[in-house]
């Protein structure tokens, strides 16, 4: 089950991509159904907020009309960042599944942790797809400065 929610985050994660923004994706999930999708848009929308986890949020609240996501699970590319983490602590989602762990910048255990003690964290769920993902966007990136 975890690694067919993943798939969803990495089509969100896609779709960044496909748009040359950081290819971060995330989908919330509550009984079973995907209730909020997201994506990075800070580049489109030239908004800092716009991060994958928050555009989840955001549409996982509207769906259930109340910002409490209590019994939700949330499934990221990459490891939160500390705004992310904040707002996964707001919205009061109970879990979190990451596919790769982010060493620099990542909130939820790898170089800090500010997530309540109350989510469950599991990650390692299709890390080398989401892994993939983020160098061939940044390989790129870096071939495209080198021509310029």
């Amino acid at each position: 089950m975890e690694e067919k929610f993943m798939k969803e985050a990495l089509k969100e994660a896609m779709k960044s991509y496909e748009k040359a923004e950081v290819p971060i994706g995330a989908i919330i999930v509550k009984d079973g159904k995907i209730i909020g999708r997201g994506h990075n848009l800070k580049e489109e929308k030239m908004n800092s907020l716009c991060h994958a986890e928050i555009m989840a949020i955001n549409k996982a609240c509207k769906k259930l009309k109340n910002w409490r996501l209590n019994n939700c699970t949330m499934y990221v590319t990459l490891e939160p960042c500390p705004m992310c983490a904040g707002a996964i602590n707001e919205a009061r989602i109970d879990n979190i599944v990451i596919g790769t762990m982010d060493k620099d910048n990542g909130a939820c255990g790898s170089k800090i942790n500010i997530l309540n003690e109350n989510i469950k964290v599991t990650s390692g769920i299709l890390t080398e797809e989401s892994k993939d993902i983020l160098q061939k966007f940044f390989k790129e990136l870096r071939s495209q400065k080198k021509k310029k």
